[in-house]
């Protein structure tokens, strides 16, 4: 029972060793798929800062190593190869090299390469894609102040910009559509690196756009909310006037009082008051202060036509007033308005006559169908007691025929 055979033992030797040899293939396998760097693609706006990771699921302690777009080395394991203060190491072991770039720049940006120093080297790309802050916009072609009737030209422009900025126009609050802005355009910068914006708007002036703010907004993927620049457009207008007073029905002995309203810009000074194409007759009942004329007690002598007149040195404009001054004796004798009454009775008889008609003509229909059923049938009866009998026979079919007289 202890007898073993030479053969059982060589064979089971061999089992053992294949199965060893079995064992290391498959370690080997599974470390050769593992062996392989591992990157991703990075994305910063520029003067941030970009961190740059490779990693590998298994390593024997092979060497990683980053390089940048002119496949200069940067690090090799943890060793500085590039002598640029802004990159630093951020974290080596055998299953990962991790560096950081300060200060980012649009010259960074480009295809990094992760190399693992295997049989043969294997390598991975990362994209380093650096974004281009736009400048805040200035907004040029403002004339102030400018004339009314003007055209001008107002142009946005924003530089620096990687991918292109969007320029939009706000009028006060509300967004200018696109197809009033006559121009735009866009320009690399001479580094070919980033882009220089532009956008104008083309338009007459007239006094509603005096105060009006135009603002122009840029939009960008590295900015977290717009970049803004606002103008107040100031126009320049001849005045406006208009005269306003204090009584409706202007009587003797009443103080009256005008006012002339002017808007113009610049704002139109002095005002001058005239009557009848002259001067004010009589300074001491009628007062000037500023805009507004005063007369303290009306009379008979004061009817006429008031002219206000300002001016500014865009133009001069002016407003008329006629006043007739009332007797307030005349005024409480009058009787009641005689045409306003006689106009209210005659609409009254026309709305009575009109139902008169209506109820007429449906009476009218309404008899004439009665009549006509109780009397078919009864005018050719030869005596009384036929023409009854035969107008009450008829009556079974009187809804079926009808006659109306209308």
């Amino acid at each position: 029972s202890q007898y073993q055979s030479p053969f059982r033992s060589r064979f089971f030797s061999i089992c053992i060793l294949g199965k060893n040899l079995s064992t290391n293939a498959n370690m080997l396998s599974a470390g050769s798929q593992g062996q392989f760097p591992i990157t991703q693609n990075v994305t910063v706006v520029e003067g941030g800062t970009a961190n740059m990771t490779c990693r590998v699921d298994y390593n024997d302690n092979t060497s990683l190593q980053w390089s940048n777009p002119a496949q200069q080395t940067l690090f090799f394991g943890d060793k500085k190869a590039l002598r640029d203060h802004r990159i630093e190491l951020v974290r080596a072991t055998s299953q990962e090299l991790t560096i950081r770039i300060n200060d980012v720049s649009l010259s960074d940006e480009g295809q990094y390469t992760c190399s693992l120093f295997t049989m043969p080297v294997k390598t991975t790309k990362a994209f380093l894609t650096v974004l281009g802050v736009p400048s805040r916009p200035e907004i040029t072609g403002f004339t102030k102040p400018a004339m009314e009737g003007d055209e001008i030209t107002l142009t946005c422009i924003t530089s620096g910009s990687k991918p292109a900025a969007n320029i939009r126009w706000f009028r006060n609050d509300k967004e200018v559509q696109a197809a009033k802005v006559c121009k735009r355009a866009t320009e690399v910068n001479a580094t070919g690196k980033s882009f220089t914006v532009r956008s104008s708007l083309l338009f007459q002036v007239d006094k509603r756009d005096d105060g009006v703010a135009y603002t122009c907004s840029v939009e960008h993927v590295s900015l977290y909310k717009p970049y803004l620049t606002t103008e107040v457009l100031e126009v320049h207008y001849a005045p406006q006037l208009e005269i306003t007073h204090s009584l409706i029905i202007p009587q003797e002995g009443q103080y009256f009082k005008l006012e002339c309203v002017s808007i113009g810009n610049p704002i139109p000074e002095p005002v001058l008051w005239s009557k009848d194409g002259g001067e004010l007759p009589d300074i001491e009942r009628m007062i000037v202060e500023g805009r507004e004329l005063t007369i303290t007690t009306l009379n008979k002598t004061d009817n006429g036509t008031y002219r206000c007149e300002a001016s500014n040195h865009v133009g001069t404009s002016f407003a008329e007033y006629i006043l007739f001054v009332y007797d307030p004796n005349a005024l409480g004798q009058r009787g009641p308005d005689h045409a306003l009454i006689g106009g209210v009775v005659a609409v009254v008889v026309f709305i009575t006559l009109c139902l008169i008609i209506v109820l007429g003509r449906y009476l009218a229909r309404h008899k004439g169908t009665y009549l006509t059923h109780e009397a078919k049938g009864a005018e050719d009866a030869p005596d009384a007691d036929t023409a009854i009998i035969n107008a009450e026979g008829n009556h079974v079919h009187a809804e079926e025929k009808k006659e109306y007289f209308i």
